[in-house]
């Protein structure tokens, strides 16, 4: 897999598609985020990552208008918002592809790719829909053996990406994937990951979320590292290594501070057994 042109930055004059600037959010007398940053470009995947508690599905609601934020703002396209429902952030390009995907897994692939968005006034108009599905996949570079297939019965990578073609089909300018490799092997994984570089080229906007620094790594732009709803660390992909995002999402110092007491502890083997015979 490619990584991202270095080439491929958007115009400098260009507005972001979507820009949070120091954005909190408060359940009651919880805290979930707080002075969290956030810029989305054209052409460009922003990886959001941070293990489970961090803030990222609140993050997630917030862009997908599903919870409005409580400081901060929001902008897309340059002009101040505050969503009020999913639809309005739909009607607004931005499309978020959740962890679970929300499919029916009986239903045939071009029904759950038309779920909602149905063609035709008085009756379905099944053959415009199939053939609609079927080059939609095709222009992602997804061919399946057959449309007509219950989408249960393809891999979940290959859900995630029907997911994905089906955002850029219906003129999602902004694309959100929560946890898109979350319960993939390998293989799988790389065939998402495949499909997330390929919106990004077809000119979306990407967030990904994720709390796996070398999935981001691979097609990643820039980087937002959240912890408990605060921002630990926002860098672009010439600022950072992989050892060094992966050290910040680990814990870094807290990461060095456990492993000195498991060795203190006797749990650990001292630093200097470790790694003596070369393994």
């Amino acid at each position: 897999m490619n990584a991202p042109p270095a080439d491929a930055a958007p115009l400098a004059d260009a507005a972001p598609l979507v820009e949070l600037v120091d954005v909190g959010k408060n359940y009651g007398s919880v805290l979930a985020l707080r002075d969290v940053s956030l810029l989305v470009e054209a052409g460009a995947i922003s990886c959001v990552l941070g293990d489970n508690g961090a803030g990222k599905s609140t993050l997630i609601k917030i862009i997908a208008g599903l919870h409005a934020h409580d400081a901060g703002s929001y902008r897309i396209a340059g002009e101040e918002v505050r969503l009020s429902s999913p639809r309005e952030a739909l009607d607004r390009g931005i499309a978020t592809v959740y962890q679970d995907l929300a499919v029916v897994p009986l239903m045939p692939v071009w029904r759950n790719f038309f779920l909602g968005s149905e063609l035709g006034r008085f009756r379905m108009d099944v053959p415009t829909m199939r053939a609609t599905t079927r080059d939609a996949l095709l222009r992602m570079g997804i061919d399946l053996r057959d449309v007509d297939q219950p989408i249960g019965t393809l891999s979940g990578g290959e859900r995630q990406c029907v997911a994905i073609a089906r955002a850029i089909h219906f003129g999602a300018k902004v694309l959100v994937l929560d946890e898109p490799t979350a319960a993939l092997g390998v293989k799988q994984s790389g065939v998402v990951l495949k499909y997330v570089a390929a919106a990004r080229d077809a000119g979306l906007g990407v967030v990904l979320i994720t709390h796996n620094p070398h999935h981001a790594y691979l097609v990643g732009d820039r980087f937002l590292l959240l912890k408990r709803g605060r921002m630990a660390g926002s860098h672009t992909r010439a600022e950072i290594t992989l050892e060094q995002l992966t050290a910040e999402m680990a814990g870094g110092s807290e990461l060095a501070e456990l492993s000195h007491e498991l060795r203190r502890a006797g749990v650990a083997p001292p630093e200097s057994e470790s790694g003596a015979d070369g393994t």
